[in-house]
């Protein structure tokens, strides 16, 4: 049974119909800042890949992909988790100049996704990517984007709120940028969820950086696949929900490998199998550009901005029995 967290005395401020076309108004507003502030253009993406192109992403390393076969080739395809991978090679192949990128409307099947308030088996995100250089693949500049991501959602917010004024969200401006390593040492009998907790709920808006290697505990902070990200140069933007009292994840992101972290992270992971794949195989022999990227959660935002309880009151998903109890008897309608 999915875990579901009932705010006392919550009721919506927006109703159905009110939040179908409000979620539409925000993806519309957010777009364009988005593509404002990072200067990305919009293309098609795929829904499934060839398993054996290694462009697939296995998030953590344990989820399951949705597997089926093609009637007319004979072979399988999966759904994808994310296209970390797929926008890299989209980069090269439409022929995009540095500073220049991409985004998408990523849809996913993430059927080993522990289901609650904010996860469902249903991913959808705007996935952005775009090329850097040699000199603008730096801390710095990675965190010059996270602050035009989190401007772009402040404005969106500001927009809705004009158009629907009983919205009572406020979201910071100023975004406090702090390691893993750091938050561990400061929470060091925390576990890293509880961390992310104590850091968003005193700062409000947050940027974790460095997630994917061990930290001095020996454990990371989080899971990451060791062949997109960087893992010094990555992480993870979050706001504080006031309506949930926790931690709100907006968006994972990062500067995505290069032919040394690459080789450095796969030895790391145990994963050196994949060298033999087409993408590490272009990755490892500097056939593709550097570049930068993540996603951005559209039912995530889309929840937090129009401050819903629930993420099924965003998105049509499963649901298990009890949850659609609970959720009914409490005044929270899921899609």
């Amino acid at each position: 049974m999915s875990k579901v967290i009932i705010p006392k005395g919550y009721r919506s401020v927006l109703g159905m119909y009110d939040t179908q076309t409000a979620i539409g108004l925000l993806k519309r507003t957010f777009e364009e800042r988005l593509c404002l502030a990072l200067n990305l253009k919009r293309v098609s993406a795929p829904l499934f890949v060839d398993p054996a192109t290694g462009l697939n992403d296995d998030l953590s390393g344990v989820e399951r992909p949705v597997r089926f076969d093609l009637k007319e080739t004979g072979k399988d395809a999966v759904v994808v988790h994310s296209l970390a991978k797929w926008k890299r090679m989209a980069l090269a192949a439409y022929g995009f100049s540095e500073g220049e990128g991409l985004y998408t409307d990523m849809n996913a099947i993430r059927r080993d996704e522990e289901m609650d308030n904010l996860h469902s088996v249903y991913t959808d995100q705007w996935d952005w990517e775009k090329i850097i250089t040699r000199e603008t693949r730096t801390e710095d500049y990675l965190k010059k984007v996270v602050q035009g991501i989190v401007g772009a959602i402040c404005d969106t917010l500001d927009y809705l709120k004009c158009r629907y004024p009983q919205i009572n969200v406020n979201l910071c401006r100023t975004v406090t940028f702090v390691t893993a390593q750091q938050l561990e040492d400061l929470y060091p009998n925390m576990t890293g969820k509880e961390r992310e907790n104590a850091i968003t709920k005193e700062h409000k808006t947050v940027f974790i950086m460095q997630i994917g290697d061990k930290l001095k505990s020996g454990k990371p902070h989080d899971s990451r696949a060791p062949d997109y990200d960087d893992w010094t140069l990555n992480g993870d933007i979050l706001f504080w929900n006031e309506l949930l009292g926790c931690a709100f994840e907006i968006s994972s992101m990062g500067i995505r490998v290069d032919e040394k972290s690459l080789d450095e992270q796969l030895k790391k992971a145990n994963a050196d199998e994949r060298r033999k794949l087409p993408f590490h195989k272009a990755l490892l022999a500097g056939e593709l550009p550097l570049t930068m990227g993540g996603g951005i959660g559209q039912s995530r935002l889309s929840m937090l901005l129009l401050d819903k309880a629930h993420i099924g009151e965003v998105q049509v998903s499963l649901w298990d029995e009890e949850t659609k109890k609970i959720c009914k008897e409490n005044g929270i309608v899921l899609l």
